[in-house]
Order: structure tokens, then sequence, then C-alpha cells
């Protein structure tokens, strides 16, 4: 681990060094702080770079701006200001260097009230695991670590600076920190740090919406979302933000003629998370992770026990995309990421809508049209929807997915079906009946899609063939 700090101080060098003898010039403290320290002793490097200083935002702003003077593609920003932090960039480099902080808290507001320090020490003690808490005193490059975050990280243990009660107290948003943290790192929570979230989980509700869900985001696409997501049923936080998820763990019923929903659902999250490479995107994408996520929340309130012992739970999907749009709203996600992720989960039965196999051209156009731009997440989806261990069963729907997917190829390439739509466009079957624009119109653009849909292709003289013969016969 040593190793691979002094390797990464190396290589930020030029930045640590040259700021570090800047401020010292000028009288004051700097130290690389919290995750550039940590995540170096994890030999993971990045240019995002944080600092802390005894020098105020007035003196920090005069400094950075000698820094990233007569440099291309540099900048300096101060939303940050109130709270003590000015931030720069030159080049490849992003810094941020904020005030040495003493906050306090009022037990009932979401903010903190933010006093400035005057030592390292005092700055480090308030931070909220003791792996964010070590430093790298600049210039000299003196590791500071008052906490025990070498060891903890070392150990791959979430461990707090001062008494958990205390540090959630002061900022309950550390508990769902606490849960980000352990998917990010695959790190275990300490047994006190679990049982104060599992008795203060009540005080999450003063966070505000929008803070809950940026962590939540970061969880779901962290590499171990399940150790995350299971520590918050554990400790109760996610009765609080996302009830959905416990709801899931449905009691058995005498005859276990149905699966665990809640184990079931973080698997299918996991098989979501192997598939994910299909998209070509160069970041874990929250859309697919989410949907996989919240793609049952319909079975707890559908669920009926019918003659027999069997177990149903007609129209969960339905039902599974309307709580899945109230939850997001709450939590207040864009309008394009909720209509993505409900789209998915209102389709993931999709596919097995249509029996053992047998699909008809006219269906695979439907199953085309009806997912639209969210065709490769339903296909990552419905796969991962698999978590039968009858591998035969496994085996059988892998292939006819398979088979669905290469159906869709072939007539993706005969028929452009990225672009499904009639023959004639609305202009056309205004002039060729006679119409003004209005209801009659869109009923015959349907007409004309629902040709499309049934029948591939036609040419724009047999689609006007069919519009007036259809037109013709209309009472």
């Amino acid at each position: 681990m040593q190793r691979q700090v002094s390797a990464e101080l190396d290589r930020t060098g030029e930045v640590i060094d040259e700021l570090g003898a800047l401020f010292a010039g000028a009288g004051f403290e700097l130290a690389l702080v919290g995750g550039p320290v940590r995540d170096a002793m994890l030999g993971r490097p990045h240019n995002d770079l944080d600092f802390t200083t005894s020098a105020r935002p007035d003196a920090t702003e005069a400094l950075l701006r000698q820094w990233i003077a007569g440099t291309k593609g540099s900048g300096l920003w101060d939303m940050g200001r109130d709270f003590g932090t000015i931030g720069a960039r030159r080049g490849a480099w992003q810094v941020e260097v904020t005030t040495y902080r003493s906050e306090h808290y009022d037990p009932t507001s979401r903010k903190p009230a933010v006093d400035f320090g005057d030592t390292l020490a005092g700055d480090l003690g308030r931070r909220d695991f003791t792996i964010n808490a070590m430093a790298v005193r600049l210039p000299g490059r003196e590791v500071v670590d008052l906490y025990g975050g070498v060891v903890d990280l070392a150990t791959g243990v979430l461990r707090t600076p001062g008494t958990p009660e205390a540090s959630f107290s002061d900022d309950p948003l550390r508990m769902m920190r606490a849960a980000r943290f352990a998917a990010q790192l695959g790190f275990d929570v300490a047994p006190e740090v679990q049982a104060a979230m599992t008795a203060m989980a009540d005080r999450i509700a003063i966070i505000s919406a929008e803070r809950v869900r940026d962590e939540l985001v970061k969880l779901i696409c962290a590499p171990y979302p399940r150790r995350g997501l299971t520590l918050l049923v554990d400790t109760g936080l996610a009765d609080r933000v996302l009830p959905e998820l416990p709801a899931l763990r449905l009691e058995r019923d005498e005859h276990h003629r149905h699966k665990d929903v809640y184990e079931h659902t973080l698997t299918v999250l996991e098989q979501s998370i192997a598939l994910e490479e299909r998209l070509g995107l160069d970041e874990p994408d929250f859309v697919s992770r989410f949907a996989a996520l919240m793609h049952d929340v319909g079975k707890p309130r559908t669920r009926r026990f019918v003659e027999g012992g069997a177990v149903t739970f007609h129209h969960h999907d339905v039902v599974g995309a309307k709580i899945t749009r109230k939850r997001m709203q709450a939590l207040k996600f864009s309008n394009a990421e909720t209509d993505a992720v409900c789209q998915l989960v209102e389709q993931h039965l999709r596919f097995h809508g249509y029996g053992d196999g047998d699909w008809t051209d006219a269906a695979v156009r439907r199953y085309v049209r009806d997912a639209g731009e969210q065709l490769e997440r339903l296909h990552i989806l419905t796969r991962a929807d698999c978590t039968t261990r009858n591998r035969r069963k496994a085996e059988r729907l892998a292939r006819t997915y398979d088979e669905l997917e290469a159906r869709i190829a072939v007539l993706a390439e005969e028929e452009e079906l990225a672009a499904l739509r009639p023959a004639l466009d609305g202009n056309r079957i205004m002039e060729l009946l006679g119409l003004p624009p209005g209801r009659e119109v869109g009923e015959a653009y349907r007409f004309l899609m629902e040709l499309r849909l049934d029948e591939g292709v036609l040419s724009e003289a047999e689609a006007e063939e069919r519009l007036r013969a259809w037109w013709a016969e209309r009472p």
C-alpha cells in the first residue's frame, strides 16, 4: 500500500507539489485529503484532487488564480464558496480546495452551518469515515492518519472517526454513504456503525429527496450494489427511501410454490450488470440497473393464492410500472429517466406473452415498435430475469430469445425496423382523402400503421389503394 501511495503521489507531483509550495509560500497549510488519498492507497489513480487548507476562500481563490494563470484549458469556480470551497481546472487536472471546517448541525435541519476551523486534525475529525479521514501534508508529503484509516482500508471495514451516533446525528446522509461505499469498495460495515444506522434510520427523513437520490444512484451504479442494497434493507433505511425493495421479502407459502422475490430481484440486478456491455457504454447504466431492481415491485400488491396452492401475480408488470413511477417522482428523477425505467418494468414480461417462441413477423414488429429506444435494454432485462436453477429450462429460454433477436435482426435489415412508419404521412393522407387536420387523419394513420405491422413494407401505390378501400368501407 505504501508503494501504491508513493507511485500516485509521484504521478500527481506536478500538481500537489506546486500547490503545496504555493500555499506554503503564502503562509498557509495545505493537504491532499479524503477520496484521493484513499484511492491512492487502493491503487486507483484519478485527476480530480481534493485539498484542505488553513487559507480562507478569498486567499485560496487568489492562489489558484496564480496556479492557472496563462494556462490553456483552465478555469476557476466558486459555487461552493459558502462552504469554503474554491475549484480550479488546469489542463487534465481538476482541484477543489476547501478551508478547514468545523461544522455544526441543527438536528432538525437538512443543511449544515459551516464554521471555518484552524487545524487539520479538527477538519479530519469531522469527516464521515476513517478511510476518508486521511491526509497528505504538502509540500512535504507527510501522511496523516489519526483515526486508523490505513488499517480499516487494509481490512475492508467502514468505521467513523468518532462515534457513529454523533456522526449520523450531524449528517444523516452519511448512513446512505455507508451503504454506497460498501457497494463501491466491497467493504463491510463495522457492527457499531450498522447498529447506529438501524437505530437512527428515521433521521434520514430530514434529508432532501435529491440528496438521497444521488446517493442511491451512486450505490446502484457501483461494482457491488447487492452489498449496499442489503445494508439498506437490513438497517431499515430502505423502508424510508426505497420501501418497494424490502416489500419484496414476501412470506413464503407453505408449499414454497414461488421464488423468494427479494433474492430473485438482487440476482436479476447482478445478471443485468453482467449483460451491460451490450449497450456499448463506457460507464454503468443506471436505467437498466434500476429497471432490474424495480421490475417485480408490483408482485406484493398482485399476489393471489389460487386453488391447489398455486400463486399468481397477474398484471404485476403494469402495477409495478405505476409504483415505480410514483417512487421515482418522489425521489425527483428526471422525466426521461422515469419514463425509460417505467417502460422497461411494464414491458419486462412481453417476451413471455408470445408463448413458446412461435413468433409471427407481425409479433416481432410490434415487439420492436413497443420497445422503441429501449429495445436493447429490454433484451438485457428479459434475459437477466431468468434465474431458474433448472438448467434445461434456462437453456430453452435463452435459445428462444436468441431466435427472437435473430428474427429482429433479419427484419430490421429488410424493413428498417428502427424507423417503423407507414408508407404515407399525414399530409399525403389529407391530400388523398380530402381531409382537414383532425381526428380522422389520425385514424387513417393508425390504420396504415397496423397494416405496416401486420404485413410489412408496402409500396406507396399499394398503401394508397388500401387506404381508399378502408375509407370507402367506413360506416
